[in-house]
């Protein structure tokens, strides 16, 4: 049995779920020492936010497969390291949009009117209540800088406290901006327009800083900054000057550079309201993000796709089901390529026919050129790796769509490789949820490729000729489990394919090659 090390805590519930299938260790608290210790043997890791795993983690876990974030953000976690490894990582970005969502919301409250510090005072026995005059949201102008997940659930929100909505995000689809009622500004008007802004953004080379000393002088007199994203979106320093100033009226931060932000002047400041990140601390959410990340752990070692791998094709849960049989199928016709080729494969043509054509098609991709490429690589080849393994190799690939399907079949995957030459292209379909080999160079066939060995030739098309390699075979005490034979009567030439339970010995092939009316012939391993 496989076994994954949680190196955080999860809730129960998804450690339940690990256990169903995994030998499951929880070793919180591990000091990197320790982790890079133990590490190899384990095909899974869980972490939430305390556990760093870095390049030499990655390395040193010969055995990983698959990295699970229970949360969001995955800053703690060498992606890229991981991606050259062929290791999956996967996170939970939709389990606690609405717990992020409302903390969002509760913060921009108690910045309006004060409560954190009219409760303290309160406790301390003030008499001057004064000071926490606040303000109504009504009316108020709200920047919501990035329409993601939990931007569009702050938005959502804010528009019953009958808010004016305005947001900056580059990627956002128009018509679903304006489902939310919000209006898509730059982020220069956003910053002059606001009373308050918030900011739902992951922590990149690009956001890094994103509100930072220019950006905040933009903002309108008085105005207030929510973050409830990541620490270093915004710039810390600039902040407490602006609030120091007087500019700004007040900042909620939820995350900091450094957690916890132990004595950072941040915490000395009577106008910034500080949560420990609790933004997705819910007993909802934290059952949601285990749950998720378990789901997917599990899907990963058993080689399924999953709706949210960081650095892996994804695949909208609505279309999950649909593509699942045809991954199978694309690796297949690329494990059968990849044999096929007499000379090493430099060019790539893919054409998806049918209902396939109006479908995501980059996981299939990634499937197929898996297959290719597992067989001549040494080091793994994952759908997480494939597609750099190939621009590293410079394997040029080309898709096209076709909204017709060939023959009877209702979505289709061709594959050509123009240097090969015992066979430069094939077709397959999924039949019955199960892939299906239907065309080899022009000739019709309907081959399953589910294991074991087959043996594929062309040969002169008169009768004889597979009695004769049946004979050969059967002499070896090799079985057969299935013959085809698809001819091409025009060229008096035909293909067969024989699928055979045992590797064909060497000399064996030999004496296949030189039954005079056989052209050509290959064997390809399916297992």
């Amino acid at each position: 049995m496989m076994k994954v090390l949680v190196c955080d805590p999860i809730a129960s519930e998804g450690i339940a779920i690990l256990r169903q299938h995994l030998e499951v260790d929880i070793k919180a608290g591990l000091s990197r020492d320790e982790l890079l210790r133990i590490v190899p043997g384990y095909s899974a890791l869980v972490v939430r936010s305390q556990t760093y795993i870095d390049a030499d983690v990655i390395e040193a876990a010969a055995g990983l497969r698959v990295i699970g974030r229970a949360g969001v953000g995955v800053d703690n976690i060498d992606v890229e390291a991981a991606s050259r490894h062929g290791v999956v990582v996967v996170n939970a970005p939709t389990a606690n949009n609405v717990a992020a969502a409302e903390h969002t919301i509760a913060l921009m409250l108690s910045l309006a009117r004060y409560i954190p510090q009219a409760s303290l005072a309160l406790r301390a026995g003030e008499r001057e209540y004064a000071a926490f005059l606040g303000t109504e949201l009504e009316g108020k102008t709200l920047g919501i800088i990035g329409l993601g997940n939990i931007g569009s659930e702050v938005a959502r929100r804010a528009r019953f406290l009958e808010m004016t909505l305005i947001g900056f995000d580059p990627f956002v689809r128009p018509e679903h901006a304006r489902d939310l009622g919000v209006a898509v500004v730059s982020l220069e008007e956003l910053l002059q327009r606001s009373d308050f802004v918030t900011v739902h953004v992951p922590l990149n080379a690009s956001t890094t800083g994103l509100l930072g000393r220019a950006q905040i002088a933009m903002m309108k007199p008085g105005a207030r900054i929510i973050n409830c994203a990541r620490g270093g979106v915004v710039d810390e320093e600039a902040l407490l000057e602006a609030i120091r100033d007087g500019r700004l009226a007040g900042a909620a931060l939820d995350v900091f550079v450094r957690e916890p932000p132990v004595a950072s002047p941040l915490l000395q400041e009577k106008n910034i309201i500080v949560t420990p990140h609790l933004g997705g601390s819910t007993e909802e959410a934290q059952v949601g993000v285990a749950v998720d990340v378990a789901q997917q752990i599990v899907a990963v070692l058993r080689d399924e796709p999953v709706p949210y791998a960081v650095n892996a094709p994804a695949f909208r849960s609505e279309t999950m089901a649909t593509l699942k049989p045809y991954l199978n199928l694309a690796e297949k016709l690329g494990v059968v390529l990849s044999q096929l080729s007499e000379a090493p494969v430099e060019h790539l043509e893919i054409v998806y026919h049918g209902r396939l054509a109006s479908d995501e098609t980059t996981p299939l991709k990634a499937a197929l050129v898996k297959g290719l490429l597992q067989v001549i690589e040494q080091g793994p080849v994952s759908l997480v790796n494939s597609l750099l393994l190939a621009r590293n190799r410079g394997l040029q690939i080309r898709e096209s769509r076709s909204a017709e399907s060939p023959e009877e079949h209702s979505s289709l995957i061709s594959v050509r490789a123009p240097e090969a030459r015992f066979v430069s292209e094939l077709a397959g379909a999924v039949v019955q949820g199960e892939p299906h080999l239907v065309r080899m160079d022009g000739y019709w066939m309907d081959v399953v490729p589910s294991g074991g060995f087959l043996l594929i030739g062309r040969h002169v098309d008169q009768p004889g000729v597979v009695g004769r390699i049946g004979t050969l075979l059967g002499d070896a005490g090799i079985n057969i489990s299935f013959v085809q034979i698809s001819r091409e009567p025009a060229q008096g030439e035909a293909m067969m394919v024989l699928g055979v339970e045992d590797a064909i010995p060497d000399e064996v092939y030999q004496q296949v090659l030189q039954v005079g009316e056989m052209r050509s012939a290959r064997v390809v391993r399916l297992a």
